[in-house]
């Protein structure tokens, strides 16, 4: 057996078209393999960086294109009985020729494939053309072919199993790609080879067990043997002459689980599994690690509806968890360097879970394996988005084919926990006004709640399915509704201030999100606007939601001090993001005995772009990622309404019981005491514990001029309640000291409050586009400091550092 990449010599060619520049047209352009049409046009300085300014726009004929790849290799120098070419992933529709014969056609990024080519092969160089028909006209064939159905943007997504994002969205560009985006080679072979190794893995008290399914392809009818080991555990099987399947065993005593982070360690384990022929020569091998965990998804109907509660090795876990985009519109940029990069800053803010959106892709084989690695939950959508989805063929069976191989393929990561059918589609259906332009033909529901379930089932019985995102459980009950099973939440944004989220106690958000801009040094490599304001060319055209910035304008108003300049806008409305989901995500936790989890919207970005994502499109934190690193810390003390009053709620989500005397004051702005309390918590592992505070505490004798301070010494950060909106607060204008000290690792600024500070933020990226900083959103009394470390590429002015537009608060507007 060998295995020989084909990943070199490339060339990519433009078939002829009006469409198409002179420059490129009739043009051998070197290809990358992995890589795709955009990114070896841009390598070869031939397009404009379609990330920039508004350049998409002038790129989108590349989706119009046909385009040929072309290389020659070598044949395998051992004689096989079968020589394959292996196809890990092309996008999209593909036709492959090998010595000018056709060997294979495809019509799905989603699936690898594999195609016999020995007979084709010769001494010498072989040529080998993979050529890709344009999207576009693949899918508006089949949108005229079937019918049109309706969907969330006017492009023909739905039509072809391709990335959707690709065709744009409301926070991506349209950059129709095509290439061969995964690896691609020979595969020599004789007599069998291990076609797909499936191992379930479960837990029966604290044993564990692996009943692997192994399918072999033969091209020879004689027996074989299968043998697999895993943490000491042995196990063999014969597979007799003209069988292709068999089922091994394996029982593991008490072996080390692996564990969601935070609550215990990843283990994992090596299963080897090796195929051997009749005389005992190893024909085929194959390994994974494997984690022993359970998973069971609780939704128990109860007084409040109907649950939706996730519990790894049967302890309960809140999810606090993240929706996840692709992290750049071309996949062979996303490197393991660059996930592990995203994956810290998932784990830094404390955020256990990533959502697999299915308007992406599958992700790579790095992904789940750093999920693995760090302990991040991943929840896995089936690939279908914001539209309605024919069922005819050839989708029909491209679907089931693309489940099969995908569910088999992720089946070792004992990070993976959920399987979920679409996004939005049976809500769409319901509420969308669908179902007239539909008129009786097929929009999903098949699969949805048939195909999926029966392959997830038949496939991969030990990790639980769930129809949609959001889902009821039921037909019966509206997709969409709170109090049952999983619900998104978009009214806020869309039309709503959010302290509308207090009006939701729902069983589990597995969305709901608010915009900001990205940093500002984001915004100054990708836009030339001059000057920068938030409805420059640029910045309009990197907003991609309807009325989007009309909806930060309106969230603006509702809370906080008029903006100045682009410099106060840009601070305030990264801001008002953050506000907005800290808001939400502490009220959802408050409720934990009804709620069982949120997955905000969304964790990071694929290009640069005003977004609802905690880290832009460059890498860069935004504030709302300082936000959720507080809102979802494992111990979290927050001040929320209830009854016409306020309570002081302490959520525990570790292990261990909590126990600390809290102290509750109202005081002024200016640190003046009006009245105080000492509680003692107690709050038991993986709850919380609601404590009313006394009528004195509750209402302010000047709403404008205090704010309520809740403190837990060091085992939770301190909660503030300002009773007014930032906007009527009378602030004093902000007065600090500050000093800058350099450090091993970057400088140390310094700043002590002469005033009342309120929601302090250094933008140290405004100075070096390297710069990060450790905190931000720091709300300061008079008297107190904070110490904020910066690290960059080189030493930061410090009179700049400590200067506005670089260091602001709230209070400084009013005062400029």
């Amino acid at each position: 057996m060998s295995r020989q990449a084909l990943h070199d010599g490339w060339t990519l060619r433009a078939a002829p078209g009006a469409q198409v520049p002179p420059e490129i047209a009739d043009r051998s352009v070197p290809a990358t393999v992995p890589g795709c049409v955009h990114t070896d046009l841009l390598d070869a300085g031939l397009i404009p960086d379609p990330y920039l300014d508004d350049n998409e726009l002038a790129l989108a004929w590349i989706g119009h294109t046909d385009w040929s790849y072309r290389t020659t290799f070598r044949r395998p120098p051992d004689d096989h009985d079968r020589v394959d070419l292996v196809c890990a992933g092309l996008d999209t529709v593909a036709t492959l020729t090998v010595n000018g014969v056709e060997v294979g056609r495809t019509e799905n990024m989603h699936r690898g494939y594999r195609f016999d080519v020995r007979s084709l092969l010769r001494d010498g160089d072989n040529d080998l053309v993979v050529t890709f028909d344009s999207a576009y006209r693949y899918a508006e064939a089949q949108q005229e072919r079937l019918g049109d159905r309706p969907n969330a943007y006017p492009e023909p997504f739905h039509f072809i199993r391709k990335m959707a994002c690709n065709f744009g969205w409301d926070w991506g560009p349209t950059l129709v790609t095509a290439g061969i985006w995964q690896e691609i080679g020979l595969h020599a072979w004789s007599t069998a080879r291990l076609a797909t190794v499936r191992p379930l893995v479960t837990l029966a008290g604290r044993d564990g067990r692996v009943e692997l399914h192994v399918e072999v392809e033969r091209v020879a009818d004689v027996p074989l043997t299968v043998r697999a080991t895993v943490a000491g555990a042995h196990a063999e099987v014969v597979v007799p002459a003209g069988q292709r399947t068999a089922v091994l065993t394996l029982a593991v005593r008490e072996p080390a689980l692996w564990w969601p982070r935070g609550y215990g360690e990843q283990a994992r384990h090596p299963l080897e599994v090796t195929l051997h022929a009749p005389d005992g020569d190893t024909l085929d091998r194959w390994s994974r690690r494997i984690g022993f965990r359970s998973v069971r998804l609780d939704t128990t109907p109860d007084e409040h509806g109907t649950s939706f509660a996730l519990s790894v090795n049967d302890v309960p876990v809140f999810v606090r968890g993240v929706n996840w985009i692709p992290d750049d519109v071309f996949p062979n940029r996303v490197t393991r360097e660059r996930l592990a990069g995203r994956f810290d800053q998932a784990a830094e803010a404390n955020i256990n879970l990533l959502r697999v959106w299915g308007g992406g892709r599958y992700e790579s084989a790095d992904f789940y394996d750093l999920a693995d690695e760090r302990g991040l939950l991943v929840q896995q959508d089936f690939l279908f988005a914001c539209a309605a989805y024919p069922e005819e063929e050839p989708f029909g069976s491209e679907v089931a084919a693309e489940a099969a191989e995908q569910v088999t393929r992720l089946a070792p990561h004992p990070s993976l926990v959920l399987w979920t059918g679409n996004n939005e589609n049976i809500w769409g259906w319901h509420d969308w006004d669908w179902q007239e332009p539909l008129d009786g033909r097929t929009w999903g529901r098949g699969y949805y709640l048939d195909v999926l379930p029966r392959i997830v089932g038949e496939l991969d019985p030990t990790r639980p399915y769930w129809p949609g995102s959001p889902w009821s459980g039921t037909e019966e009950i509206h997709p969409n509704d709170p109090a049952h099973g999983t619900t998104h939440i978009w009214d806020v944004w869309n039309t709503d201030d959010y302290t509308k989220y207090r009006e939701y106690v729902p069983r589990f958000v597995a969305e709901f999100g608010y915009q900001g801009p990205p940093a500002y040094a984001t915004l100054r490599r990708a836009l030339s606007d001059e000057p920068l304001a938030h409805d420059s060319p640029g910045m309009a055209h990197h907003q991609k939601a309807t009325g989007g910035d009309a909806k930060l304008q309106r969230g603006l108003d509702a809370h906080l001090p008029a903006p100045a300049d682009f410099d106060d806008w840009h601070y305030l409305t990264q801001l008002n993001q953050a506000r907005a989901i800290q808001l939400g995500v502490e009220h959802f936790r408050s409720h934990r005995d009804i709620c069982a989890g949120t997955i905000v919207w969304q964790l990071n970005d694929c290009w640069p772009v005003t977004s609802w994502s905690a880290v832009d499109g460059d890498g860069r934190r935004k504030p709302l990622w300082y936000a959720l690193r507080h809102a979802y810390a494992d111990r979290l003390l927050t001040v929320q309404p209830r009854d016409n009053g306020l309570a002081l709620v302490a959520v525990n989500d570790g292990g261990t019981p909590w126990r600390a005397s809290a102290s509750v004051t109202r005081l002024t702005l200016t640190g003046e005491p009006r009245a105080k309390t000492t509680v003692e918590l107690d709050v038991p592992a993986y709850s919380a514990v609601t404590l009313a505070l006394p009528a004195e505490l509750a209402r302010p004798e000047e709403a404008r001029r205090e704010l309520l301070v809740a403190e837990a010494g060091e085992s939770a950060e301190r909660a503030l309640w300002f009773f007014a909106e930032d906007r009527d607060v009378d602030w004093p204008a902000a007065a600090w000291d500050a000093t800058v000290e350099p450090v091993d690792d970057g400088q140390r600024v310094r700043v002590t409050a002469r005033t009342v500070l309120r929601d302090l933020t250094l933008y140290a990226d405004r100075l070096d586009p390297s710069a990060e900083v450790d905190q931000a959103l720091v709300t300061l009394l008079p008297g107190e400091s904070v110490t904020l470390t910066v690290r960059a590429d080189a030493a930061l002015d410090p009179a700049l550092l400590t200067a506005r537009p670089v260091l602001r608060c709230v209070n400084d507007i009013t005062s400029s």
